[in-house]
C-alpha cells in the first residue's frame, strides 16, 4: 500500500498544501492555494490552512495511509513549540503553525495526525537532495530567492537542520552596508532599488520583462542581486565545504542566465579553491520542490 503524508508550504506570498505519496509524487487534484502577504494574520492564516488541508485530504485515495503532515515554513520557527516567527509576516510571528495544521488534518480524519514543522528552506533542501538537482552531492544547501531569501543544508546525505531548526537561513546574513541579504537580492528589495534608480515598473515581473526588453536598469538590478548571492554563498560554500548548491523561487527565474551569473559571482569571490569550485544549479524540482519537502519531513 503507498504511504502518503499531507504537506502544507507556508510563505511570505502564498499559503500551499497538497497531498505527496511516497516516491515523491504530487496527489491529482490534491494541491491548493491560498494568499498570504504581510498583513496576514492569525485568523487569516487558520481559515486559509483549514481549507487547504481539507481540500488536500479530500483526494486522500479510499484506504491509503496518511504517515502524517510535515510543514515548511517562512521562518524562523521554533520546532520545539510549534510556532513561527516570519519575517516577511511580522503579524503572524508566534503564530501555532504545527498545531493548526495537526487539529485541522486530525478533524478530517477523525484521528490524531503525527505533525512535523521545519523552515521552508529546510524542506527545499531535503526535496533537492531526495529527488531534485543535489541527489548524490557530499555537502550541498539549496536556496530560494523569492519574496524572502532561505535555504538549508544536506550534509553527508542528512539533512542538517541545526540546534533549533533554522539552519540555513542565508536571507538574514548581512552584507555591505549593513543590509540582508534578503534586503538586497529579493524580488521586492530588486524591484525597489530600480526604482529607485528611476526604473517605472513594480514587480519581479516587470524586471524580467524590461530586462529582455534592453532596460539598463532593470538589468541592473537582476545583476545586483545575483551578485549579492553569489557572494553570500562563497562565504557558505566556505564556512560549510559545499560542493553543490541548488537555486529556485520565483525570482530566480528572473533571466534566462540568472545561475550563471551567480556561479561567477561566487567562483569570483570565493578565496580558497575548495569554494571556488562549488558548482551553483537550477533546483530540479520547480515550483514543486516546497511541497515534496515539507512531504519529506514525514516520509523520509
Amino acid at each position: 500500500m503507498t504511504r502518503y503524508a499531507l504537506a502544507v508550504d507556508v510563505g511570505g506570498t502564498k499559503l500551499e498544501a497538497a497531498l505527496v505519496s511516497e516516491e515523491g509524487v504530487l496527489v491529482d487534484g490534491s494541491r491548493t492555494r491560498r494568499p498570504t502577504g504581510r498583513d496576514a494574520d492569525a485568523a487569516t492564516l487558520r481559515t486559509s490552512i483549514e481549507e487547504a488541508v481539507a481540500h488536500a485530504l479530500a483526494a486522500l485515495p479510499a484506504g491509503a495511509e496518511l504517515v502524517g503532515s510535515g510543514i515548511g515554513s517562512a521562518g524562523p520557527v521554533d520546532r520545539e513549540a510549534g510556532e513561527i516567527m516570519p519575517v516577511n509576516m511580522p503579524l503572524a510571528r508566534g503564530f501555532p503553525l504545527a498545531r493548526t495544521v495537526q487539529d485541522a488534518a486530525s478533524r478530517a480524519l477523525g484521528r490524531e495526525v503525527r505533525t512535523v514543522l521545519g523552515h521552508d528552506g529546510g524542506a527545499l533542501a531535503l526535496a533537492e537532495s531526495w529527488l531534485g538537482a543535489t541527489r548524490g552531492a557530499r555537502a550541498s544547501l539549496s536556496i530560494v530567492v523569492s519574496t524572502g531569501v532561505g535555504g538549508g543544508f544536506v550534509l553527508g546525505g542528512a539533512y542538517a537542520p541545526g540546534a533549533s531548526g533554522n539552519a540555513g537561513h542565508l536571507g538574514q546574513v548581512r552584507r555591505e552596508g549593513g543590509l540582508t541579504l534578503e534586503e538586497i537580492a529579493s524580488g521586492p528589495a530588486s524591484a525597489a532599488w530600480a526604482q529607485s534608480q528611476g526604473w517605472q515598473g513594480r514587480t519581479g515581473e516587470d524586471l524580467a520583462r524590461d530586462a529582455a526588453a534592453g532596460s539598463g536598469i532593470a538589468r541592473a538590478a537582476i545583476e545586483r542581486s545575483a551578485t549579492a548571492v553569489g557572494e553570500a554563498l562563497a562565504d557558505a560554500a566556505t564556512l560549510v565545504d559545499l560542493d553543490m548548491v541548488a537555486i529556485g523561487g520565483g525570482f530566480s527565474r528572473v533571466s534566462e542566465d540568472y545561475i550563471d551569473l551567480v556561479q561567477r559571482a561566487l567562483t569570483a569571490s570565493a578565496v580558497h579553491g575548495y569554494s571556488q569550485r562549488t558548482r551553483v544549479v537550477r533546483s530540479g524540482l520547480g515550483d514543486e520542490g516546497p511541497l515534496i519537502g515539507a512531504a519529506a519531513f514525514v516520509l523520509r
